[in-house]
């Protein structure tokens, strides 16, 4: 069966039944989950699934803290004394997204494994140790670039949460439901990318006289992160339905609309994370002066706004994608965000701070609805595809939901390779010609392919899996 053969299926909820009884085992596990089934659903299923859906939330906020802590962290290395080429300085913004990135593919195997809550509070611990090696390497600035990279590596931990807890998530909720419900998750954990951003320039400042205390960086996340492993045991719930294996992983590696759906999300997700990594720099590069500005006693810096917007935007791309189709959602953001690249190119020399911002928000903005509306079509075309390999009935089933959560997590990992590849085509950009025009116009033309290849397989009248 070629790629765009299979028929579009109405994922509409099961007819209400006599639902199954939910039954609790110690540990919080529970059995006989069904969000597909009405009756469940609107008795006990809803409000079980929105409370772990809360506390998912809140773990994969502080993951996505910990993961960008480097990219703002970064800036203010040389005036705490540390001396660092350009180069240097990009590898550290970018190894914690390449290492993310790859810890997202065991870590979507991991829920199965140990039960969403439980791998949710082991996952959140871990994130205690990239803050704390933070905190005791930039205390010296005679630490050797090595340990400062084998730390920023580590905070890899926290880019790897996101696969776990999506691929938690989408158990807990039906089929109709999954775009708002992983919008939210999602842009709660993208909102700790521009908190980063906006909390340590104004926590190092705080009290430090005329030096900065960078430790500080690291040390002020450590109680929140205990705070959610505990709240994450006391509060969420294991599925036993959440079952996944290697035989059904290696299925979804071997569909054809795996791999397209990887290279839209590395155009959509990878540009959030790979942008919102190095924004803090371009500013200081290209406008040194606005890289932060004085607020009474503390300093602030306006990266912040870039992805804070951007994760804002993540839900409601979602919604979009729920309402009138996730391929033309992404079409529309790609085209956005090739003109706007573009832009910024052609008005870099005009040297206005204030419209570089604005066309970076906008750029974040439609980078966040792509988020959004990507990764809503991974569960719709799974379902279509395995409704019409025999399935007759068009719910999503629970091995469809399974392959589903595998691709979730596998293509949200190769999606984040993104946030390595942008920091180094623009260190490349750099170091080759002395500005950043030719990373942005490859940009563009990676853009452009995108929006192509997103029409061409969900979009053509021709295309009979259209408008999923």
């Amino acid at each position: 069966m070629s790629i765009d053969e299979a028929a579009p299926a109405d994922l509409s909820a099961r007819p209400a039944t006599t639902a199954p009884t939910l039954l609790h085992r110690p540990g919080r596990w529970i059995d006989n989950w069904d969000a597909e089934d009405t009756t469940q659903w609107n008795t006990v299923g809803k409000s079980i699934a929105k409370r772990n859906l809360q506390w998912s939330i809140m773990c994969e906020f502080l993951g996505f803290v910990v993961w960008q802590l480097w990219s703002i962290v970064v800036v203010y290395l040389p005036a705490a004394g540390f001396t660092l080429s350009t180069s240097q300085i990009f590898w550290l913004i970018s190894m914690p997204s390449l290492v993310g990135a790859t810890l997202r593919i065991p870590y979507t195997f991991m829920v199965p494994r140990f039960g969403g809550r439980n791998w949710t509070v082991i996952s959140a611990l871990l994130l205690l140790i990239p803050t704390i090696g933070l905190a005791v390497c930039v205390s010296n600035p005679d630490t050797p670039f090595g340990v400062l990279l084998a730390v920023a590596a580590l905070a890899g931990f926290g880019g790897g949460n996101f696969a776990s807890s999506m691929a938690n998530i989408t158990y807990f909720y039906p089929a109709r439901e999954k775009g708002w419900a992983l919008g939210l998750n999602a842009a709660g954990g993208n909102l700790g990318a521009a908190v980063a951003q906006l909390v340590v320039p104004i926590a190092i400042a705080l009290g430090a006289a005329a030096t900065l205390n960078l430790p500080l960086a690291g040390w002020l996340w450590v109680p929140l992160i205990l705070i959610a492993a505990f709240c994450a045991w006391k509060y969420m719930d294991n599925l036993s339905n959440a079952k996944s294996d290697i035989a059904g992983s290696l299925a979804a590696l071997r569909e054809p609309h795996f791999w397209i759906m990887s290279l839209l999300y590395i155009g959509t997700f990878g540009s959030f994370i790979g942008f919102a990594g190095v924004f803090p720099k371009l500013i200081v590069d290209s406008f040194p002066a606005f890289s932060t500005l004085a607020m009474g006693p503390v300093t602030l810096s306006l990266a912040f706004l870039g992805p804070l917007v951007g994760s804002l935007a993540r839900p409601f791309g979602g919604r979009l994608a729920d309402r009138f189709g996730g391929a033309l959602i992404t079409v529309a953001a790609f085209a956005v965000m090739a003109a706007v690249a573009l832009t910024v190119v052609w008005t870099l020399p005009l040297a206005n701070f204030w419209l570089f911002l604005g066309l970076f928000l906008v750029l974040f903005a439609a980078a966040g609805t792509g988020n959004g509306a990507t990764y809503r079509m991974i569960p719709i075309i799974f379902a279509v595809r395995g409704a019409v390999a025999g399935q007759t009935d068009l719910r999503e089933s629970v091995s469809t939901a399974r392959k589903s959560a595998a691709a979730l997590g596998l293509i949200s990992a190769i999606g984040a390779y993104g946030g390595f590849l942008i920091p180094q085509v623009l260190n490349a950009s750099k170091g080759a010609s002395g500005s950043y025009d030719f990373a942005f116009y490859g940009f563009v033309g990676g853009y452009v392919l995108m929006l192509v290849v997103t029409w061409f397989f969900y979009l053509r009248r021709s295309s009979t899996l259209g408008k999923v």
